[in-house]
């Protein structure tokens, strides 16, 4: 498929999410081309796998600047490498509104629940005390509030017995990496065939 939508991955950690991501690519012919991994975190294990994956890759440590500020210093790389799209995979940072407002549309993040149930942190703990039957994992469009963007995708885990948080979280995880790379590629081929329901970077 010509014209790939350019995308970036942004991780703070060991980047499994952003490693399903490149890996689909080498088994489909997808809208979306891995352009630069960015991270927040230097020494952050995702960066090497990017590098494996030849993909470039950026990071700055966040410590010592207030959140405006780094964010400032992401966008210049992200517009330097001509990202259309942003993936946010186990980025452990909240981005500021100043930054989401000319990407709005064009950023998507994959949560481990249900949305819009469990928004936020320490989700899998909270679904266990709720003795839910059912979680999983939501790829969204990023909004200025909290895990409150349009959902493009969800995908259920039955919760056992004796699941406790980390096992669930294992569980979930794994139908991560195969929901992400299939929604952002169905995102993608939308955003080139022309439908455009979003203001792009920069507007």
């Amino acid at each position: 498929m010509a014209e790939k939508v350019r995308v970036a991955v942004l991780i703070s950690g060991r980047g499994s999410n952003m490693q399903a991501l490149a890996e689909y690519r080498r088994e489909v012919d997808t809208a979306y081309e891995l352009v630069l991994v960015a991270s927040n975190v230097p020494e952050a294990r995702g960066l090497v796998l990017a590098r494996r994956f030849g993909i470039k890759t950026w990071a700055h440590s966040h410590k010592g600047l207030d959140r405006a500020e780094f964010d400032r210093l992401l966008d210049e790389e992200l517009r330097r490498h001509d990202v259309e799209l942003i993936a946010l995979a186990g980025y452990m940072r909240l981005l500021s509104p100043g930054f989401i407002r000319p990407w709005i549309g064009r950023i998507l993040n994959i949560h481990p629940s249900l949305l819009p149930e469990y928004k936020g942190l320490d989700t899998h703990r909270r679904v266990l005390l709720a003795g839910e039957e059912y979680t999983g994992c939501s790829v969204h469009i990023v909004t200025e509030e909290l895990d409150d963007g349009p959902v493009l995708a969800r995908s259920e885990v039955k919760i056992r017995g004796r699941d406790t948080p980390e096992t669930l979280a294992e569980r979930v995880l794994e139908e991560e990496h195969k929901l992400y790379p299939r929604a952002l590629d169905a995102f993608c081929r939308t955003l080139k065939s022309g439908y455009e329901p979003f203001t792009g970077p920069g507007a």
